[in-house]
């Protein structure tokens, strides 16, 4: 069975062009299972000998643990996809997995900002990139009093956080203006690359997932936002002293953080909260919000279902009907509020 696992993970990364992400979930996941079904001191069944009643003890271990819902179901569709790859590959004559039911879910509508809301949002932030040095905005001096206590060790640390702010201030800017112009996945935004940007047309060359590439456009606002970054960028690629380019760089990446490597996706999460903290508190803001808005907004001023599943790069039209629910609920809370018989 160790075999098999390993030969599946290999599939998910050579064939299926699965994302590091999900070949690393799956890979806990099945590890994870052949533990319960091999105590200590005992030998992995052979993988004709499991059963799906095997695979429901394992959920019901799962849930004694108090493992999630959402947790579980992503375990048992991990389970799936590998016994379909073992029926596939003539191991087994039937999936043990395919009379194991997953726990049924409920129905969760994302909470999306208004557009207003998210416009404020974006101002604000570009608010802080224009201020002029002698006057600083209520946000900016947030923002600056902030970087200087988490890196003031020294009085030259604290000077070179602030300057450094100032350059990421401006990266910050552009990658949240891109986020919601173009409604991308974070590990769509980490992965571009120079290549991947038409400025002159506005458009990206995204992969998603599966490495599948499709085309997005992008805004005016947005595109001010990257002019800005662009020779924030170059000065990213250079050491401190500004003549020598770090060995590990990633001179090809469009998001760089300090030492001039790719920003990563953790980093693109700790930036968007950030500012929330910053604008407004209340705010329950992560990365994918911000895709959720851009669908959302979208639906809300007419754009057609289809369309926005292809800016979105789903494969599925129902996992796009999501954003029909938001907008509904949005409309529903106007009329709450407005309606004199509501």
């Amino acid at each position: 069975m160790k075999e098999a696992i390993a030969k599946y993970l290999e599939y998910l990364q050579t064939v299926k062009n699965s994302s590091p992400h999900t070949i690393s979930n799956y890979g806990k996941d099945l590890r994870q299972f052949l533990a319960f079904l091999s105590p200590p001191g005992s030998e992995p069944p052979a993988l004709r000998a499991v059963g799906h009643g095997m695979i429901r003890e394992f959920v019901v271990h799962l849930h004694d643990h108090g493992l999630e819902k959402s947790s579980i179901a992503r375990k048992l569709a991990a389970l799936r996809s590998f016994f379909k790859y073992c029926v596939r590959e003539g191991q087994l004559k039937e999936s043990p997995a395919r009379l194991v039911p997953t726990p049924k879910l409920p129905k969760r509508i994302p909470s999306v900002l208004s557009a207003e809301e998210m416009n404020t949002f974006l101002d604000e932030l570009a608010g802080m990139v224009q201020s002029p040095a002698g006057r600083s905005s209520p946000s900016r001096n947030r923002a600056s009093t902030e970087a200087s206590r988490s890196v003031r060790k020294s009085n030259k640390a604290g000077q070179a956080a602030l300057a450094e702010e100032g350059l990421l201030l401006r990266r910050d800017r552009a990658l949240l203006e891109l986020l919601y112009a173009a409604g991308l996945r974070v590990s769509e935004l980490t992965g571009l690359n120079l290549p991947d940007v038409e400025q002159k047309e506005r458009i990206l060359r995204v992969r998603g997932k599966g490495n599948k590439e499709r085309i997005v456009p992008y805004g005016a606002k947005a595109q001010e936002a990257l002019e800005k970054y662009w020779p924030v960028r170059e000065q990213l690629l250079k050491q401190p002293n500004g003549t020598h380019r770090p060995a590990d760089a990633h001179p090809q990446a469009v998001f760089l953080n300090y030492a001039g490597r790719r920003l990563t996706q953790r980093s693109v999460g700790r930036i968007v909260k950030k500012y929330v903290r910053l604008v407004n508190v209340n705010w329950d803001l992560h990365p994918h919000s911000l895709r959720h808005a851009f669908a959302t907004h979208l639906l809300a001023d007419g754009a057609d279902l289809r369309a926005i599943q292809e800016l979105l790069g789903h494969q599925s039209l129902s996992t796009t009907q999501r954003y029909t629910h938001a907008s509904i609920r949005q409309l529903m809370e106007v009329y709450d509020k407005a309606h004199p018989h509501a």
